[in-house]
């Protein structure tokens, strides 16, 4: 999970604040070293962290929050503050031309940090907001790059341009700007290639296409797991090329978050996604004050709402909120949930962007894996749709047919049982918990307190 390490120590730090009621100076000075050291273990730039412990200090030190009724809140809210000036204080967009002309988008980056993939993702990004993007293949130097870009372009439903790998970059970029001014499309996405370190070579090309076309917006794709080399990369890339935004790829299994963290303050370039996952979908636009909520333990509520609203189908939330009030939810309901938990990034994905979760999350299960949910669905499908509409008929000789059925052991359909007995209670708590009609059905998919799947 992105930011766990990290989360985890500052989390602790806060709690031992908390735990302290009435703070001193010497109090909050501590609290704050211990913050400092934190950052630096989680590969944060030192200039960075100096001047972010800093700032706090300056405000966190005066009379106005060392007197109030909750001076660690108050201390816990600067902290937060900061962190999200850090690293970005407001979500930036990637800045389209007028209708009627093309943005052209320039992706650079080293070999390695995912640009092909990221080019892809963020064009069906593009896609679903109703613009009409086409994907350039300019890397003709790395074997099956241009087959990479097809493949992931015909997933995402975007057309793909190529000339295939002996045309120059330049000659392509030229060629699928006229594609785009033919075929009406309003972006066009240049896949560059890249190179394993920043050499002359790679930055004279890059800068070579951008003399060559008008290039709106030069995007460069990062790989956070890479800590500090990251933020390297950047600075040198803005300094030979100038870059407009970063994309930050492989952010869900970097639990340092060192990266991230210092890029916009080394760089001075905003942070407009974040690659949360290997899937085509799992491309976030960056909110500066929701990743500091999240690095925090405050969770993420907005950012699930999204997810939820975008995943889950409307007409079926609102015909499960409908049997919850009538306590009609059933074995058809639970593998209908579980499909839907699934499609949202599996348990542990919503759980990160609860508050207080974040750092519980280890202790939980995993996600629901293929394997693990397969044997769910068989269960549950062993089951008579009697037995599934009402599963106070499952006594231990029905259990034993079901467990056979489904090629489990019994204390498997045990435990299923047991599962959905604790979703059906915790669901009871629901009506109106994630705020209103519309998003009723929220809710549903994990009730409001821990639900563990021991599979």
């Amino acid at each position: 999970m992105a930011f766990e390490s990290l989360s985890e120590k500052l989390q602790n730090i806060f709690k031992a604040l908390r735990g302290k009621g009435k703070l001193s100076e010497a109090d909050v000075k501590l609290a704050l070293k211990e913050v400092r050291m934190a950052l630096l273990e989680a590969d944060v730039n030192f200039k960075v962290v100096k001047k972010f412990i800093s700032d706090i200090q300056e405000r966190a030190v005066g009379a106005e929050v060392l007197e109030s009724l909750t001076p660690a809140q108050q201390v816990i809210k600067i902290v937060n503050e900061e962190l999200t000036k850090l690293i970005g204080s407001e979500t930036k967009e990637i800045m389209l031309q007028p209708q009627g002309e093309i943005t052209v988008i320039m992706m650079a980056g080293l070999q390695g940090a995912g640009k092909t993939t990221t080019a892809a993702k963020l064009a069906g990004k593009l896609k679903s907001k109703g613009n009409t993007p086409l994907l350039a293949a300019c890397d003709v130097y790395r074997p099956a790059a241009i087959e990479q870009l097809k493949v992931n372009g015909e997933k995402q439903g975007v057309p793909v341009f190529s000339m295939g790998s002996n045309a120059s970059p330049v000659d392509i970029a030229r060629a699928a700007l006229e594609s785009a001014k033919k075929n009406h499309s309003n972006i066009l996405i240049l896949d560059t290639a890249g190179r394993l370190h920043i050499d002359e070579a790679m930055m004279e090309e890059l800068a070579a296409i951008k003399q060559s076309i008008k290039v709106h917006q030069t995007l460069l794709v990062v790989d956070a797991m890479t800590g500090q080399d990251a933020v390297n990369v950047a600075e040198n890339f803005n300094n030979k090329i100038e870059i407009d935004g970063i994309i930050v790829t492989k952010l869900d299994g970097d639990t340092r978050g060192g990266a991230a963290l210092s890029i916009k303050a080394v760089t001075g370039k905003p942070i407009l996604y974040a690659g949360m996952g290997e899937k085509l979908s799992d491309l976030e636009m960056f909110h500066p004050d929701r990743m500091a909520s999240r690095i925090l333990g405050m969770g993420d509520i907005l950012s699930l709402i999204e997810k939820a609203e975008a995943d889950i189908d409307a007409d079926k939330a609102r015909e499960l909120s409908k049997k919850l009030q009538k306590a009609e939810f059933d074995f058809n309901d639970f593998l209908e949930q579980l499909q839907q938990l699934k499609k949202m990034g599996g348990l542990s994905s919503i759980m990160s962007l609860l508050p207080g979760m974040g750092t519980n999350l280890p202790s939980m299960d995993a996600d629901i894996d293929e394997k693990q949910f397969s044997k769910v669905e068989a269960i549950i499908l062993s089951m008579t749709l009697k037995e599934r509409a009402n599963p106070s008929l499952l006594n231990p000789s029905r259990k034993n047919r079901i467990a056979s059925g489904a090629g489990v052991n019994i204390s498997e359909v045990n435990r299923i049982v047991k599962q959905f007995e604790q979703m059906k209670k915790m669901m009871k708590q629901l009506p109106g918990m994630m705020g209103g009609k519309k998003r009723g059905g929220l809710g549903g998919l994990f009730g409001g307190g821990r639900l563990r799947f021991p599979m």
